[in-house]
């Protein structure tokens, strides 16, 4: 982490009344008393260059700072570059550099820019801080939620950030102990929480990713017929013979609507490119499998009898998405788990993702663990080698509160999603720092896009991340093997499932792939 002088731009900001200046701004406010409760505070930014006030000399402290500016504030203080913005706003280029480094989700502040000027609620202004500033840090969820008398109101996507603030003393609450998550923040209070934060952070580097030299890095392809049953031994999947092995391929789109992309003759093309793995999305809401349980089921024995015949390995995936509590429909996936699990206990092809991506404010050890307990017994009674996939909290995301708090048994992966327009060196971090925590690591789900499937196509930044993964011998899929006009789609508008497919019909995305299935 950058020390504050270093983000003493030269970059002058002025919006809603605040002045960021840069250095040798006056430190002397009108309205700010220095013995005041966030006096010092003000007066150490002021001193460091950050603030320089009003016009009229004053700091307005009492007003509303909104989520541009304290977003701008933290990046500043972390020394994080302005990437390309997606909207003309002041301050696009840095939010999206803050959304890319994972401090922040689009669905919380989209990168079109129109929430950007409104406040930022106390909630995720604490976790833009704690992931700019101290993104390690931890708090006792026993111990620190007793400290906060309005806790139930706090949204469980930012308990992890806001119980790490307490632990830390960034946020102590007002005095009746309440932290009143969704309100706004002055800009006072902002100052006290930057302060608070880069006195924690001790001023300097704070992202120490752990180093992945121990990570088997050779690896070997091929399909089934080759490999044979797969295992898990340490980080690394492994072959029968217990070498380590990579899979690359494909993800569908829902079954329930682009299911004729899983059929076996596109199957096939892709295993003609050199992809050895399909992963079968099958929606359990958007009108998937709760709406219709024998013909979602049945769609997804076809894509998986359809992998099989192509000698490649399949992923039998329960695609949770606006149903994001796995544990909603606990026993509805356990009998799924449980009829594939034994259809399939013979054949070394099958996979298991039992979750796709936790998310709505779902939390690992109250949510996403019992129920993943509970759904591999009902899968380790029928087959007792398979590899099962597990997802995380925040969109298959939180590998960390996994890596403190694993599951029990072999052959289990913990899947990573990410999306080259949105995620970038924050989550790569993520998974260096969960593999030397000794958790296995398998990308069930990538795109060339953002994270709503649009935007791009970011090439450069998907290549960062292949060349990451082929570098610690972790598999992937990449979403999706469709034809659907958005630019995460492998297939132009139109593409025959039937026919043998040619470059041409490939969009930027699909040609980028395909090229990636037998590695750099």
């Amino acid at each position: 982490m950058k020390r504050a002088a270093l983000w003493a731009a030269a970059v002058l900001l002025l919006w809603g009344g605040i002045l960021l200046g840069g250095p040798g701004a006056d430190a002397a406010f009108s309205d700010v008393r220095t013995d005041s409760w966030y006096g010092e505070a003000v007066t150490e930014l002021a001193e460091l260059g950050l603030l320089s006030g009003c016009p009229d000399g004053s700091f307005q402290p009492e007003r509303t700072i909104s989520a541009a500016e304290f977003i701008t504030i933290a990046a500043r203080c972390a020394g994080l570059a302005p990437a390309a913005g997606q909207s003309g706003h002041w301050a696009s280029g840095t939010l999206q550099a803050a959304l890319e480094a994972g401090w922040y989700d689009w669905d919380e502040l989209p990168p079109t820019g129109e929430g950007f000027d409104r406040p930022i609620s106390r909630q995720l202004a604490v976790k833009v801080l704690m992931r700019a500033l101290l993104p390690q840090a931890r708090g006792d969820y026993n111990r620190e939620s007793r400290k906060i008398s309005d806790f139930s109101a706090l949204s469980g996507r930012y308990y992890e950030p806001v119980l790490a603030a307490y632990a830390a003393g960034i946020v102590i609450g007002d005095s009746g102990g309440a932290f009143r998550p969704a309100d706004g923040l002055s800009r006072a209070e902002a100052c006290v929480l930057v302060c608070r934060a880069r006195a924690a952070a001790g001023g300097g580097p704070v992202f120490q990713p752990a180093p992945a030299e121990s990570v088997p890095r050779e690896t070997v392809r091929g399909g089934v017929s080759e490999n044979g049953w797969l295992q898990v031994k340490g980080v690394q999947l492994c072959n029968e013979a217990g070498n380590p092995v990579v899979l690359r391929g494909m993800s569908s789109h829902g079954l329930q609507w682009y299911g004729q992309f899983a059929g076996e003759p596109s199957i096939r093309n892709t295993a003609r490119a050199g992809a050895n793995v399909f992963r079968a999305a099958m929606y359990t809401g958007e009108g998937g499998y709760l709406s219709n349980p024998a013909v979602m089921t049945a769609c997804a024995v076809a894509a998986a009898d359809a992998a099989v015949a192509c000698d490649m390995y399949v992923i039998i995936d329960w695609h949770i998405l606006s149903d994001g509590d796995p544990s909603a429909h606990t026993a509805e996936a356990e009998a799924f788990f449980s009829d594939m699990a034994r259809h399939f206990r013979d054949t070394p092809n099958v996979l298991y993702e039992i979750c796709n991506e936790p998310n709505g404010g779902i939390t690992w050890s109250e949510h996403v663990k019992p129920y993943a307990q509970r759904v591999i017994s009902s899968i380790r009674a029928q087959s007792p080698r398979a590899v099962i996939l597990v997802g995380t909290p925040t969109w298959s995301q939180d590998l960390h509160l996994a890596a403190a708090d694993p599951l029990s048994g072999g052959n289990l992966m913990y899947t990573l999603h990410f999306y080259a327009g949105t995620h970038g060196a924050f989550l790569r971090e993520r998974v260096d720092n969960a593999l030397a925590a000794g958790l296995p690591v398998f990308v069930s789900e990538w795109g060339t896009s953002r994270a709503d499937g649009s935007g791009g196509v970011f090439l450069e930044e998907a290549a960062v991340w292949l060349d990451f993964l082929d570098e610690r011998g972790i598999s992937w899929c990449n979403w999706s093997l469709c034809d659907k006009d958005e630019t995460s789609a492998t297939l132009k508008p139109g593409t025959s499932p039937e026919q043998p497919w040619t470059r041409s019909v490939l969009t930027q995305s699909g040609q980028f792939v395909f090229s990636r299935f037998v590695g750099t």
